[in-house]
């Protein structure tokens, strides 16, 4: 992350006001810190956000249902498929739509390939001894076979209402397992590295209170001791019919998020393996008629993204277009327990605590 410094004032005697940020004003999306510290300790930290604010909200309302799909996938640039995912399922539940087998399954396994590239990013930039990312090879041929599915490289726009764009071509699911054996080798090599290292260890501590009173989740609430998976919890797709097993620890650090998400990844090519190989056969999509109309009411849908809690709350007048449609999304509730992590934290190790958030601006600034 680069953030530049910048002393804009003086407190007390030996207290100063530093600020972190932005980046360029024209870049996708930026967060500005502004720092109290005592010497090169953190006192106080507060996080600016809505530098960039997209109006994806608002958006929604002059967007029939079939467009809503491209504007839900873009808020979180990591995690397209689920992003895209969660509108959907927000849809159909209005429509009252059984979705076929197939359609089913190929989108938890989707869903859980999106999580794997999410999580090898993060650690590939975090756990680097370097300027290359590690396990980046890795990611790429996953990536590849993702993109040969979907047609897009970062955008998939592969859900539909009522299902998924297309079949995947032939041959893809041995493709895809070859691809996904190959993430295994650096999975295990980045649980080592965190397990055996000292990086986070005992800095940004985030208690279970906190956790709870912000609306953290994902990884980081799950660091904490704060255990919830709506993918065990509250399972929807295919995951009632899997073993999710849900990653915890009680330190609270920054050490212990990161032991979070690289056991996260097994756990998610566990799932992928086990959608390959109950992966049947059938129809991918309803036909539904040309203009799709939801009926008058309100639902909320809510998923497991792969930086935790993403719901979508749908409000429909029986028009062609969303009445309202409000986005909670992960990053926005995770930044704001910053304050709470940083709290006495050495400058030295801001960026240590701030990667261990795992946030997407674009996730904030929605």
């Amino acid at each position: 992350m680069a953030l530049h410094e910048q002393v804009v004032g003086l407190g007390a005697a030996s207290t100063a006001t530093l600020v972190l940020g932005p980046q360029h004003p024209s870049s996708h999306g930026v967060l500005q810190l502004h720092l109290v510290v005592d010497g090169d300790v953190v006192v106080s930290a507060e996080p600016e956000v809505g530098f960039l604010h997209r109006g994806a909200e608002k958006l929604f309302e002059v967007r029939d249902y079939r467009q809503l799909v491209m504007l839900a996938n873009r808020h979180d640039w990591l995690s397209a498929f689920s992003n895209e995912l969660g509108i959907v399922l927000a849809v159909e539940r209005m429509l009252g739509m059984q979705l076929p087998d197939r359609a089913v399954w190929l989108r938890t396994l989707l869903a859980e390939v999106n999580r794997v590239l999410n999580s090898l990013l993060f650690l590939g930039a975090s756990l680097a001894d370097g300027p290359a990312l590690l396990g980046f090879a890795e990611r790429e041929a996953l990536q590849a076979v993702m993109e040969e599915a979907t047609g897009g490289r970062m955008h998939y726009m592969f859900n539909r209402v009522g299902g998924l764009k297309e079949d995947v071509p032939l041959g893809w699911t041995s493709r895809l397992a070859q691809a996904l054996d190959g993430v295994r080798p650096v999975a295990a090599a980045m649980e080592g590295l965190v397990r055996d290292g000292d990086l986070g260890r005992g800095v940004g501590v985030l208690p279970a209170a906190d956790v709870l009173s912000h609306g953290v989740s994902g990884p980081v609430a799950r660091a904490s001791g704060v255990e919830l998976d709506l993918r065990r919890d509250e399972p929807y797709l295919a995951y009632g019919s899997l073993d999710v097993q849900v990653v915890t620890r009680t330190e609270g650090d920054a050490h212990a998020r990161f032991a979070c998400v690289t056991e996260q990844l097994d756990v998610s090519l566990d799932l992928a393996d086990a959608c390959l190989g109950r992966l049947p056969a059938g129809p991918v999509a309803l036909r539904l008629p040309k203009t799709v109309r939801a009926p008058e009411g309100t639902t909320y849908a809510w998923t497991e993204g792969p930086l935790g809690l993403s719901g979508y709350y749908l409000v429909s007048r029986g028009d062609r277009v969303p009445w309202r449609l409000a986005m909670r999304t992960a990053s926005f509730a995770n930044v704001s327990a910053l304050p709470v992590a940083l709290a006495g934290v050495r400058v030295r190790d801001l960026v240590t605590v701030l990667s261990s958030f795992f946030f997407v601006i674009g996730d904030i600034d929605k």
